[in-house]
């Protein structure tokens, strides 16, 4: 069984992989402060939760753009997996050609997405990934990453909005029943959740401009499928489209 482990700025996305089976997966909060025993602990209780025996993990594959929880889980999967980790950076075999300068700056997770998409769902495509930012990854006909665009994440956004305003307080994130609000709350999340529904629709028609009609678009994050039903430019939401990454990733690396 393989541990494929996405280290990102807010959430620590883990799945353990049957073959090519997700056979389960969790979300957790990124701590920085938290050490590897800690992280340790939980993740054995996490897999004996859901009857996984710790023996059976025989990989562990991560990306992460966090440098020193890099090393935190690297101890985790040494100590309590007893497996020295694939963890994706120069030097691994990808399958990726990266038309970016320079290559080194492209984050591991950008890259696993687009190994994804290659096996998935092939090119031209565009990966939207909403996490602590929300990227914009181009990915060629022939699978080459060609580059993107980075914005802030609507959990930024939001934040930065409620910090600077004074009168204006913290709602949930999510569609309000019609763009013109007719209250505070409503106000608020139509700005912030349309906003981004605008921003997405704007960046792919921009990319669609450079990379053809036949460009797929794919939506993966956490809010990704709570975007999706409000845009029609967004073809697949593929949640788990990192961990996948990595255990093709893995596959290759063997």
């Amino acid at each position: 069984m393989l541990l494929a482990i996405d280290i990102g700025n807010t959430n620590v996305t883990l799945g353990a992989y049957r073959e090519e089976r997700l056979v389960a997966h969790w979300r957790l909060a990124t701590v920085h402060e938290r050490m590897s025993d800690e992280y340790g602990i939980l993740l054995t209780q996490l897999l004996a939760h859901r009857g996984l025996p710790v023996a059976e993990i025989t990989g562990v594959a991560i990306a992460s753009v966090v440098p020193s929880l890099t090393r935190v889980f690297r101890e985790v999967s040494q100590i309590y997996l007893g497996q020295e980790p694939l963890v994706v950076d120069v030097g691994v075999k990808t399958g990726v050609r990266i038309r970016y300068e320079p290559p080194r700056e492209v984050g591991a997770d950008r890259v696993v997405n687009c190994a994804a998409v290659q096996q998935k769902y092939g090119g031209p495509a565009c990966v939207v990934d909403f996490g602590t930012a929300t990227t914009f990854d181009a990915i060629s006909q022939e699978g080459d990453y060609l580059g993107g665009a980075i914005a802030p994440g609507i959990g930024i956004a939001a934040e930065a909005l409620f910090a600077r305003a004074a009168k204006l307080y913290r709602v949930e994130i999510a569609p309000p029943p019609r763009a013109i609000g007719t209250n505070t709350v409503m106000a608020i999340q139509s700005g912030i959740f349309f906003g981004y529904v605008g921003l997405v629709e704007g960046l792919v028609a921009r990319f669609r401009q450079e990379l053809g009609e036949a460009m797929k678009v794919i939506a993966t994050g956490g809010l990704a499928e709570r975007i999706a039903p409000e845009t029609s430019v967004i073809q697949y939401v593929d949640p788990w489209l990192t961990l996948d990454g990595l255990r093709i990733i893995y596959e290759m690396n063997r």
